[in-house]
Parts: C-alpha cells; sequence; structure tokens
C-alpha cells in the first residue's frame, strides 16, 4: 500500500530516513515536503543537517496560499477560484480587489460600500505634493512613485500598529485608494502639470484617467472603452501568486514592517526590467523591427541568438498566458477610439510566425502579459515610464492580499533563508604592513 511519505537513504551513513509529504489542492501539483524535515539528515550528531539549495526559488515553496492559483501548463489563471476569463469580462477592478483580499466576491452592499471607502481615501497629504515637487522634473514615475508610498508611512502613527484587524483593514483601504492619487501625482509632476485632484464621484478608474488627463476646471469625460480596457488590464495585473514582487511584499511585511514600506519595497522590485519593465521591453523591440515586413528577418536573427524575442515566454507559464489572449481582444476595442496602432500589425505577425515555427513552439514560448499591455497603454497616450507604475497600481490589491494572508498565518515568521557558505575557513589578521 502506498504511503504519503518520502524514503531517503544516505548514502553517506547508510541511514534512510521517512519525510511525509503534504497535499495542497491539487495532488498533481501541490505535493510538497517540508525542508525543515531534511534537517534530520546528518553525518554527524553536531551538523547542521541537510538543507535545500535553490537559487531563485525555481522549486520551494514559502507559503501556503489560497488566493491566487496558476496551472503554467495549461494556462490556467484563477483569483480565489474564479476563472481570470471571468472577472475579465464580467468583474470591476474594485469587485476584483475585495475578492483578493476578503476571499468572496461581495454582495451589492459589501461593493457599495467599498467602493465608496476607497474614494473617501483619495485625497492625499498637502505635503505629499512638497515632497513630489523636490524630485528633478522629469523623474522617472515609478522612482517616484516607490519614495511616496515609502514616505506614506510618516503620516500614519498608527502604520506600524497590528494589534488589529480593524487597523489593517483602514491601511489596506488608504494603500488601494492613494497608490491611484500618488501615481497620477507623479505622472503629472513629470510632465511639469499642475495637479488634478481625485473625484470622489468617479469610479475608480475614470478617476485616474481624470487625474492623468484632465486640464484644471474643466470637466472631463473619458470615453466608456478606455475606462473599460483600464478596468480589463487593471484586473488581469492584480495579482500573479509568488512572483518577484509579492515574495518581496511578504519577505518585508514578515519583519512586522508598516504596510507602506512593504509596498514600497514591493513596488521596488516590479521597478525592475525583468518584471514590471517588461511591457518597455516589448515596444522597443516592436519599434526597432519597424514594418510587418521585417518581421521574418527579426525572428532569423532571433533564432540565431543576436537579439531576444521580448514578451514570449514566462517562469511559470509553459502555455498561452492567459492574460494576453485577453489583452489581444481589448486593444482591437481601444483602437476603435483611439486609431490603430501600427505596432499591434507587426505583434500580432510576429505572434503568428513564432507560433508555427518549432523553435518557439518545442522552447514553450507562447506570448505573455507584456506583449501587448504596452501597445495599448501607448495609444491612450501614457508614456513608457508609467508602464511599471499602471503595473503597481492594480498589483498593490494584490500584495496587500497576500500581505494579510501572512499576517494571519500562524506559520510564518521573519523570512531568513539560509544560505551555502563558500568564503574562506578562519584567518588571522595580518597588519598593514605585512600585506
Amino acid at each position: 500500500m502506498s504511503k504519503d511519505s518520502l524514503t531517503i537513504t544516505d548514502n553517506r551513513t547508510g541511514k534512510t530516513y521517512e519525510v511525509p509529504i503534504t497535499y495542497g489542492t491539487y495532488e498533481r501539483d501541490g505535493a510538497s515536503i517540508r525542508s525543515a524535515d531534511l534537517r534530520q539528515i546528518k553525518v554527524q550528531d553536531e551538523d547542521f543537517g541537510l538543507m535545500g539549495y535553490d537559487p531563485a526559488y525555481l522549486n520551494t515553496a514559502s507559503c501556503k496560499s489560497s488566493v491566487t492559483y496558476i496551472d503554467g501548463d495549461k494556462g490556467i489563471l484563477r483569483y480565489r477560484g474564479y476563472p481570470i476569463e471571468q472577472l475579465a469580462e464580467k468583474s470591476t477592478y474594485l469587485e476584483t480587489a475585495y475578492l483578493l483580499l476578503n476571499g468572496e466576491l461581495p454582495s451589492s452592499n459589501e461593493l457599495e460600500g467599498w467602493e465608496q471607502t476607497i474614494a473617501s481615501h483619495g485625497m492625499i497629504h498637502e505635503s505629499i505634493r512638497n515632497f513630489l515637487d523636490g524630485f528633478r522634473w522629469g523623474s522617472h514615475t515609478m522612482g517616484m512613485l516607490v519614495s511616496v508610498l515609502g514616505a506614506k508611512s510618516t503620516f500614519y502613527p498608527d502604520a506600524r500598529n497590528m494589534s488589529s484587524q480593524e487597523l489593517m483593514e483602514l491601511h489596506i483601504s488608504r494603500l488601494v485608494s492613494k497608490v491611484a492619487t500618488v501615481a497620477a501625482f507623479c505622472y503629472r509632476h513629470s510632465r511639469g502639470l499642475p495637479y488634478i485632484y481625485p473625484d470622489a464621484s468617479l469610479g475608480f478608474a475614470e478617476n485616474f484617467l481624470n487625474m492623468l488627463f484632465n486640464t484644471p476646471n474643466t470637466k472631463y469625460e473619458p470615453n466608456p472603452a478606455l475606462v473599460k480596457a483600464l478596468e480589463v488590464l487593471f484586473i488581469l495585473h492584480a495579482d500573479h501568486e509568488q512572483n518577484c514582487s509579492a515574495s518581496t511584499m511578504r519577505g518585508i511585511g514578515s519583519s512586522l514592517a508598516d504596510p507602506y514600506s512593504a509596498t514600497a519595497g514591493a513596488a521596488g522590485a516590479l521597478y525592475g526590467p525583468l518584471h514590471g519593465g517588461a511591457n518597455e521591453a516589448v515596444l522597443v523591440m516592436l519599434q526597432e523591427i519597424g514594418d510587418v515586413k521585417n518581421v521574418p528577418e527579426y525572428i532569423e536573427r532571433v533564432k540565431r541568438r543576436e537579439v531576444l524575442l521580448q514578451g514570449f515566454g514566462h517562469r511559470v507559464y509553459k502555455n498561452y498566458d492567459p492574460r494576453a489572449s485577453i489583452i489581444k481582444e481589448t486593444a482591437d476595442e481601444v483602437f476603435e477610439v483611439t486609431g490603430r496602432n501600427p505596432l499591434i500589425d507587426i505583434a500580432k505577425e510576429l505572434e503568428r510566425i513564432a507560433l508555427e515555427d518549432d523553435f518557439f513552439v518545442s522552447r514553450k514560448l507562447y506570448p505573455n502579459v507584456d506583449f501587448y499591455s504596452g501597445i495599448i497603454y501607448q495609444a491612450m497616450g501614457l508614456p513608457v515610464d508609467m508602464y511599471p507604475v499602471l503595473f503597481a497600481i492594480p498589483r498593490t490589491a494584490g500584495w496587500l492580499a497576500q500581505w494579510k494572508e501572512m499576517m494571519n498565518d500562524d506559520e510564518q515568521k521573519i523570512a531568513r533563508p539560509r544560505q551555502v557558505y563558500t568564503g574562506y575557513d578562519t584567518r588571522d589578521y595580518v597588519t598593514m604592513g605585512d600585506r
């Protein structure tokens, strides 16, 4: 009879150990052993014990989570069990944020109360304006956002007080709301434009577009198709399991740092070109290709490893990223309003050829979420340095859902990975004259 355990024989000593196997929701991809159980495997009693060595956490689970599920082989993404395709079609960003943060879709009254709460927290302290004015004109908006998020903890004396669930919910509401205002202010400052204050009468995406593009003393009425597109993009970017920025959020939060500092750290991780800045690289690549007729030549250069095919492949997905399919459809709806961005034709031809070429198919290189999102943002009139900011706004809800889950998880402690030391053994200090 099979047992839910792993039998390990240490060939150094001949000893055999039995380690329990535990499961997540799905046995096929949720089986694991506790790394701490490996410590019993020793050559001598005084040894530390066996460790796992896993650079970049390629195969190490750092937590148990019920927030987001991904099956990369099948191209599945679900928030709290709900398929991303259904949420993108039927939900709004704030409803999806509520789902991520609370585990269930809200009732009509709950959603109305949540929307009112977020709208009521839209304003930011006037001192933040002075803080932003200290940045050079033209500064990267993501760099400003990271700085302001970190500074915001100083505006709330209770920021480090995690003694009650009520206070945690207050910090969460503040961050979900104010990140959009801060992001819009960063954009306006970088362009030398006057700040547009939030309008509590507008929906979340509508209000954000108003703060970006309105002019003082006028009524801004964004096109409903653009509002819907932004809602969809925000839903698709809201969470993505234990990625670099989410694990950063958990790592910082594990020290009981305030959620504003933890969010700033997560945003700093997102700032990197291998994470939140990836769609900028796609846009640069498409502009370099320049014309549909140049796509076959570029594909050959990729195969010769002269250039990279940006926006293809993913650490998790070994199938078509489900978010990419949704974004491609959204792009056509946006272009009906803004006019067709010629880069979309290059992107679609690039995708068509790559998906028919065994070089890419055999390597399971499929378009990811970054492949089309930058094209949409460009069509909406947003500059490249805003792309990671547009990623950070909705991802704040996901980061906070991960943070909230970690704070309520009795198994979690301050993050402290082990290392495999490869330096010198003990050495005696040598005085300057004898070196």
